[in-house]
């Protein structure tokens, strides 16, 4: 007989250990969502009680199911150009900044993070492409990371619908991307542009593979974390960062409450933290 309903006991005992592995928390409000994704990787996996379910999650050698849950648990809601006042930044601010301070045979690194399906560092490829004169000169490579696998998969195939590409002027969606019906391909070039990889913010060894970023956009993922999940996020940020390196958070989050390493930055365009010079 299939479950039907997840005890009080046995959510508590998932958020837990999905916090662990993850720094998400999920709150109470947040049940009806958590129970019904798990019943449904129960019924997966063909595990009549949530017990035999956890024991896989917990000591399944492949991971797979755990990532499987991560990937559905998830939220990926984004959109081409979403706060696009940080790509002027990017472009007028920070990189004026970073390019007076090394040589032209350095390349720049964007890391966007998390890559959701691809609009952000998608965006940022085309935004440079169309504002930023000095990018002749120099070489920028963007990266993107996720910890869902499944939205990663999406993002490299460059699949976007109306919604997607809203904001977008007409010239660029004839520009970057074929047209069918009511579905928006990105350009082959585009999409060799960005490399995305998977990478858990919770996993210190997964983000010591990141150092030498110049800017990191990391928006709107801190809001599902804790104060001791931000924390330990901030501080592995601040070691991917090269000196000088900027972050980007969204607009309702601020790094000032969250850690003191970084210096504030109030530009024309938007306010950003850096990685102090020479640390």
């Amino acid at each position: 007989m299939s479950v039907t309903s997840i005890s009080d006991e046995d959510f508590l005992k998932f958020r837990e250990f999905f916090y662990r592995k993850t720094g998400i928390l999920f709150e109470n409000s947040k049940r009806y969502f958590v129970d019904k994704r798990l019943l449904e990787r129960m019924e997966a996996n063909d595990c009549d009680t949530f017990n035999t379910y956890f024991m896989m999650l917990r000591f399944q050698a492949s991971g797979e199911e755990l990532q499987a849950l991560v990937n559905v648990m998830t939220v990926n809601e984004t959109y081409f150009f979403r706060e696009d006042y940080q790509f002027a930044c990017l472009v007028n601010s920070m990189l004026p900044e970073l390019i007076a301070r090394r040589d032209s045979y350095q390349p720049l690194r964007i890391w966007s993070i998390p890559s959701s399906s691809g609009e952000e560092p998608y965006g940022i490829a085309i935004y440079l492409l169309e504002n930023w004169p000095s990018l002749v000169s120099w070489d920028v490579e963007i990266i993107s990371s996720d910890i869902d696998t499944q939205i990663l998969y999406q993002a490299q195939r460059g699949h976007y619908s109306q919604r997607a590409v809203q904001n977008l002027p007409a010239h660029l969606l004839n520009k970057y991307f074929r047209r069918e019906g009511d579905s928006y391909y990105i350009s082959q070039m585009l999409r060799d542009a960005v490399a995305f990889t998977r990478v858990n913010v919770m996993e210190p060894a997964e983000m010591r593979l990141y150092r030498g970023i110049d800017v990191i956009f990391c928006r709107n993922l801190l809001i599902y974390f804790d104060d001791l999940s931000r924390k330990q996020a901030a501080e592995s940020f601040y070691d991917a960062l090269a000196p000088g390196g900027f972050i980007c958070l969204g607009h309702s989050e601020s790094m000032s409450r969250i850690s003191s390493l970084f210096r504030v930055r109030k530009f024309p365009e938007a306010i950003v933290y850096q990685k102090p010079w020479g640390r």
